[in-house]
């Protein structure tokens, strides 16, 4: 089946926003049908492409906006694929509603050579405290692929291992409850781009290449999940995210957890053991270089400056993205000039600001983009910020590090050594 030529966006803030309260996601489906809600025709319509069709639909997660298929069927999560133009080598995470989803993937009906079921399977009790503490919430585990599973073999690559967690937002839980499937769900972005926190994001990357994207506000998060592997031993972090390696390593058995991750990209043929580990990610099309945490302001002006006289370089604009020391504008002209030239420009991100500097007597264009001085918001608005360097057609886009050794700033910092072409620490 092949997409509409129109790609659909469908209200359903509401419901990310109110959520089920005191219901089970089976009373609050039933009172949205009651009421008959556009919400609820959004929800149902979602449901119907997942089950009967091969194209994936967009929907929000707390951490990025996922592209979903039904997990059981080849040709569906093909389509998730063909959607992103993504590497088949690069296995999915499995988004399911509920324990008791989990309980029929890790336990698929298989009779035995003397009639009857296999033994159970259960969670490995490492994960048990993880499970408590962070879900519903933006945690994959990697768990062993039953014998007989139902997964297609396109979510694994072929690997012995699948992701799996249960999302914290209402939406994609409900999504996942109408549509009765384990949902594989990779970002919804194309392939190597800046993840989408937004449903605009999603529809300017795969706007004729799937037909529905439900859209439930600004995702909260703004990284992706955390993954982490308690099948090794010592455990470890496959991949940083919306869960910080200082939450995990407070739980029982995961004290002395390992890092399993990379910030660079890999050049092995081997199938990465978690999404995000090998190939290049989050690039926008400008070239990023990322100031590492530390820098001196002044080493990086002198350094900017450089770029904007170099020729090679070929730098007509360029992106400032800041986080906790660099001034505004950094110090690329007087502040008082500054004030007076700047404006705001409409975006995603509010602080978005843009002025002109004089430079060998021509005159190049910068926009300015304060993230927040805290982790939360830096993680949050990291990935708008890249996009809308993106929508100002930029050269390159120079960013302010963060130290990596705090709540989040693995996650952010893994993402930034992802995307960007340099990395300096002057």
């Amino acid at each position: 089946m092949t997409p509409k030529e129109s790609t659909r966006i469908a209200p359903a803030i509401r419901l990310n926003q109110d959520g089920p309260g005191d219901k089970s996601l089976a009373e609050w489906w039933a009172s949205e049908q009651s009421q008959n809600t556009p919400e609820a025709a959004a929800i149902a319509e979602a449901a119907q492409l997942l089950q009967t069709t091969d194209i994936p639909v967009a929907f929000p997660t707390e951490t990025v906006y996922g592209l979903g298929a039904d997990a059981t069927r080849s040709d569906a999560v093909q389509g998730i694929y063909k959607a992103k133009q993504r590497p088949s080598d690069n296995p999915l995470i499995v988004h399911i509603d509920s324990l008791e989803m989990l309980d029929r993937l890790l336990n698929p009906a298989i009779d035995s050579p003397r009639g009857g079921k296999t033994t159970r399977n259960s969670v490995p009790s490492i994960y048990e405290p993880l499970i408590e503490r962070f879900w519903p919430g933006p945690l994959t585990i990697l768990l062993p692929n039953p014998s007989g599973s139902c997964l297609a073999p396109e979510v694994t690559s072929n690997l012995t291992t699948f992701g799996v967690r249960m999302p914290s937002s209402p939406l994609a839980r409900l999504l996942i409850h109408v549509a009765d499937r384990p949902l594989a769900a990779p970002s919804a972005n194309a392939s190597t781009k800046p993840s989408p926190t937004a449903a605009e994001h999603v529809h300017h990357d795969l706007k004729g290449r799937i037909e529905l994207i439900l859209d439930g506000g600004p995702c909260g998060v703004g990284v992706e999940s955390t993954v982490v592997d308690g099948l090794s031993h010592p455990p470890s972090i496959l991949r940083p995210g919306g869960v910080s390696i200082e939450e995990i390593q407070t739980c029982p058995g995961w004290e002395t957890v390992q890092l399993g991750y990379h910030d660079g990209t890999y050049d092995v043929k081997e199938i990465p053991r978690a999404p995000g580990m090998k190939y290049r990610h989050y690039s926008p099309k400008a070239r990023v270089v990322l100031f590492e945490y530390g820098s001196g302001p002044q080493a990086v002006v002198k350094h900017i400056k450089r770029d904007l006289e170099d020729t090679a370089v070929g730098a007509h604009s360029i992106g400032i993205v800041r986080t906790r020391t660099w001034q505004r504008g950094l110090q690329l002209l007087p502040v008082d000039e500054l004030d007076t030239k700047s404006r705001p420009v409409p975006s995603l991100v509010d602080s978005l600001i843009e002025f002109s500097v004089p430079v060998g007597g021509k005159t190049k264009e910068v926009f300015d983009c304060h993230l927040g001085s805290e982790i939360k918001d830096v993680a949050r608005n990291l990935f708008a910020s890249l996009r809308a360097m993106d929508e100002k057609e930029v050269d390159v886009i120079y960013v302010e590090g963060v130290t990596d050794h705090e709540f989040l700033s693995a996650a952010v910092m893994n993402r930034l050594r992802k995307a960007a072409g340099s990395t300096f620490k002057v």
